[in-house]
């Protein structure tokens, strides 16, 4: 065979020095898994447990249909820091924390033949399982698992009852696009273009009016006053407080979340989606069928009352009765969501900004309210205040009504992903802004504003759920990326356009007081 020539001879040297150190660094440095234990008892199916492996020994294969169920027992000593006179051959066993090194313990329970080692933690969460001080290679040929204390509590009492526990340990991968992140991400974004068309519509029905004769005018004299009433325009004294009572009520719902303020709650929800409900049929049945906009009746107390409304409203009112009542079953995310898609485009519509200088302060303040009630509320309060609260945690797993939901479809980790209203309110208030702007100023397409922030918002949500799954799951503030991809793409574009002056300034004196 021919010599090989000197810089083939250099390459293959170095990928095979490279192929060497990378196993000695991958023997006590492996990429941590997270981890499901799929477990019988007296061959009754139970509750998954999760845990996560330790930096050397084996991985886990993803796929359950490689994994063999095997038996648990109990390392004796308990700790597994010396040789167990247990019989743990091809076995899982189960050791507490103890003080020895993790490889150590790693290293009893596999020349005992375990095929896995389970260490249950001293406290209810997860710590690294890392190689002992100067091991820089390491044998270990069994996976090792941690799992939390009120877990393996578990696991112990039934074996302490001398029932047998099996087990299945795999660590399936979390999908990067499930059905379920697609249809939150369209329900988010058609909410603010439904709701952005439909202030939209209402501000150029008013322009027209404003454009009638005298005699047509006076036909409608309080019209303006009537649409005032129904606005609520946002200060910048109204921002600032928005976000402290928000604060506040987060930090109430926190440490006082018992079960009859969690109905108030659920009150209050069914109470504001029905009238947001029934405030969309009506107003979408009338542009449908114009026939149905003069037929009303007379009632004692309420006056003049359309037909329709009083048809409509019974079965708003039924709706959000039974999603009340039935709102653990397993399709009642449907209802709520019905229910908080109404909501939110009512709300869009009776809450508006002035302009972007109060947008810009609402929005930094919702920016930071949601980076620190998620990120640093664990360093004072030792967990997420806000992800505690949304998933309903220190309520039995009640979560609060104020969230869209959705089941995680096509993920082995089951569980829901949710988006809280505020993640399209306060953007939202801005995209709606936009396209009034855009109304008033005609302008259409890549001209206005619109388009541009619809699309920065449904990229800011991306940009959401592609952090979630780069994180495992682990719950982000959305307004992290919304409000730079909202906030910052409007004012990027009124900058170029050397229109942001109009933008900053912009208000009733400007305009008029019908457009807020």
């Amino acid at each position: 065979m021919a010599p090989l020539s000197p810089p083939v001879s250099l390459c293959l040297f170095m990928l095979f020095s490279f192929s060497q150190f990378a196993d000695a660094v991958d023997a006590c440095n492996n990429t941590v898994q997270k981890v499901m234990i799929k477990r019988w008892v007296n061959g009754v199916e139970m509750d998954y447990l999760v845990g996560s492996s330790a930096k050397f020994g084996a991985t886990l294969p993803v796929d359950d249909a490689k994994v063999q169920k095997l038996s648990a027992i109990l390392a004796n000593p308990s700790t597994c820091c010396v040789k167990s006179s247990s019989k743990l051959m091809n076995s899982i066993a189960i050791a507490k924390r103890g003080d020895c090194e993790f490889t150590y313990k790693a290293g009893i329970a596999e020349s005992g033949g375990a095929a896995v080692l389970i260490v249950i933690n001293d406290y209810d969460g997860l710590q690294d399982m890392v190689c002992a001080d100067n091991q820089t290679s390491l044998n270990i040929r069994i996976p090792v698992i941690m799992i939390p204390k009120s877990s393996g509590e578990d696991i112990l009492n039934s074996l302490a009852d001398g029932k047998t526990v099996e087990a299945l340990i795999y660590a399936p991968e979390r999908p990067i696009v499930t059905p379920s992140i697609i249809v939150l991400w369209s329900i988010a974004v058609g909410t603010l273009t439904c709701a952005s068309l439909w202030s939209g519509y209402t501000t150029r029905e008013q322009e027209r009016y404003n454009q009638l004769s005298p005699k047509s005018q006076e036909k409608r004299p309080n019209m303006e006053e009537e649409t005032e009433d129904e606005v609520i325009e946002i200060n910048a004294k109204m921002a600032i407080l928005f976000v402290i009572a928000a604060s506040t009520f987060l930090v109430l719902l926190y440490f006082f979340m018992a079960p009859w303020f969690n109905w108030l709650l659920i009150i209050m929800f069914c109470i504001g989606g029905t009238q947001g409900m029934h405030a969309c049929l009506v107003t979408a049945i009338q542009r449908i069928c114009k026939g149905f906009q003069g037929l009303t009746i007379n009632l004692p107390i309420c006056g003049e009352v359309l037909v329709l409304s009083i048809v409509i409203l019974p079965i708003c009112i039924a709706l959000a009765a039974t999603w009340a009542l039935n709102r653990k079953a397993p399709i009642a995310w449907v209802g709520q969501d019905i229910l908080g898609v109404c909501l939110m485009a009512t709300v869009l519509q009776m809450v508006r900004l002035p302009n972007i200088k109060v947008a810009s302060l609402l929005l930094t303040c919702a920016f930071c309210y949601d980076i620190f009630w998620v990120f640093i509320s664990p360093l004072i309060f030792k967990t997420s205040v806000m992800i505690t609260v949304a998933r309903g945690d220190k309520n039995g797993g009640e979560s609060i009504p104020m969230v869209f939901k959705i089941p995680r479809y096509g993920d082995p980790w089951g569980g829901d992903n949710i988006l809280g209203h505020g993640d399209i309110l306060f953007p939202g208030l801005l995209v709606v802004f936009s396209y009034r702007f855009d109304v008033l100023k005609k302008k259409d397409g890549v001209n206005g504003y619109f388009p541009w922030l619809i699309s920065g918002y449904g990229f800011g949500l991306f940009l959401t759920y592609f952090v979630l799954y780069i994180m495992d799951g682990h719950g982000q503030p959305a307004l992290l990326y919304l409000v730079p991809c909202t906030l910052g793409t409007i004012i990027v574009l009124g900058l170029v356009r050397k229109e942001l002056g109009d933008l900053w300034n912009y208000g009733r004196e400007k305009f008029g007081s019908s457009v807020a």
